[in-house]
């Protein structure tokens, strides 16, 4: 009787699980009420309920992988008070010009060879130019022919701009919001709150996936933190990507020398997005390296099933390659294969 009780145990636990994910339907609908509700539970009951959300829509043991490529660096004309790519800041980045195609299809093919099966290019622009577009347009048309997933965060677009990366291969676009909109004021002022918005339409109206996230250690509230998941979850489609950043500081930006967030708090977003955004890619992104083995495994936990692989985000560090693949295998996790058309899911 001693032996059979742990199984019968486990198989009530996960009945339970099953009957209250059962009840959690997709939702565009969130009241903001509804959302500080999440952040104001019990720890171990958020984690709970949003890991058997989390088993009810993807398998626990797999994480997606993207790799992130900066095609052109710095000169951003931006005021993000985080970003070491404003020209505003002095933080010792060297700027680099619009990569060649060329150069892009190599880092997309060790990019592969690693494992990934997305592979996101992001240039600092507020937007792009026509020139600009086209050879970017030309770099997503080659990384698409690899096989890969692909996505672009170049700034603001217009619908044209978008309907152009859509003919060219391009899959998904990010554009975070970055903070609820009562905080963004206080770290951007080159760009309102609407702007984001309204590329974020652009980018559905040309038929585009939507990445998009926000960072979290800003010196922002749980308050702040409750209506930027609350506005990406009441979006007319959830975003297929949702990328949750950990502030990276960087000395000569003006958030340098924030108060560091308590790790907790950063896996409580985690758990509340994955539960407002059930079937949304949930990205543990920015700031890994700065997080315990012990807090990304919290963070897969509830909910997060995306990382990016590489030594640069960007312009900031990442774990390396060696690193991450030893946490996912000391976790009994693997990469997620590759999305094809036979999966259901059109590549363009």
């Amino acid at each position: 009787m001693q032996e059979r009780l742990p199984r019968r145990l486990a198989a009530v636990l996960h009945a339970d699980v099953a009957v209250e994910t059962q009840c959690d339907a997709i939702r565009t609908d969130w009241v903001l009420a509804e959302v500080q509700a999440l952040f104001a539970e019990p720890f171990s009951n958020l984690l709970y309920r949003a890991h058997g959300l989390h088993r009810s829509w993807f398998d626990p043991t797999e994480v997606q992988i993207s790799t992130l490529l900066s095609i052109k660096t710095g000169a951003c004309p931006e005021d993000c008070a985080y970003c070491p790519q404003s020209i505003r800041y002095d933080t010792g980045l060297k700027d680099e010009p619009l990569m060649s195609v060329d150069e892009v299809v190599l880092h997309a093919r060790a990019a592969r060879e690693r494992g990934a099966t997305r592979f996101c290019m992001g240039a600092a622009y507020r937007s792009p130019k026509t020139r600009q577009l086209e050879q970017i347009a030309a770099m997503i048309a080659a990384v698409s022919d690899l096989g890969m997933e692909t996505c672009a965060t170049l700034g603001m677009l217009s619908v044209e701009q978008a309907e152009r990366l859509k003919r060219a291969g391009l899959d998904y676009y990010n554009h975070n919001l970055d903070s609820s909109e009562s905080y963004y004021r206080k770290i951007i002022t080159t760009r309102c709150y609407q702007d984001r918005l309204d590329t974020l339409q652009a980018v559905r109206d040309a038929g585009l996936k939507v990445c998009c996230g926000g960072i979290i250690g800003m010196g922002e509230t749980v308050q702040d933190r409750a209506e930027l998941l609350h506005t990406l979850a009441t979006l007319p489609e959830h975003p297929g990507s949702v990328p949750i950043n950990q502030l990276v500081q960087v000395e000569g930006t003006p958030l340098h020398g924030m108060e560091p967030l308590d790790p907790l708090e950063f896996v409580r977003t985690i758990a509340v997005a994955r539960i407002l955004m059930p079937r949304s890619h949930v990205r543990l992104s920015a700031g890994r390296t700065e997080m315990s083995d012990e807090m990304q495994a919290l963070c897969f936990f509830a909910g997060a099933n995306s990382i990016f692989y590489g030594d640069k985000l960007l312009t900031t560090d990442n774990p390396d390659v060696t690193r991450d693949q030893d946490l996912l295998a000391r976790l009994g996790m693997r990469p997620e294969a590759a999305k094809t058309a036979t999966d259901g899911e059109e590549r363009r």
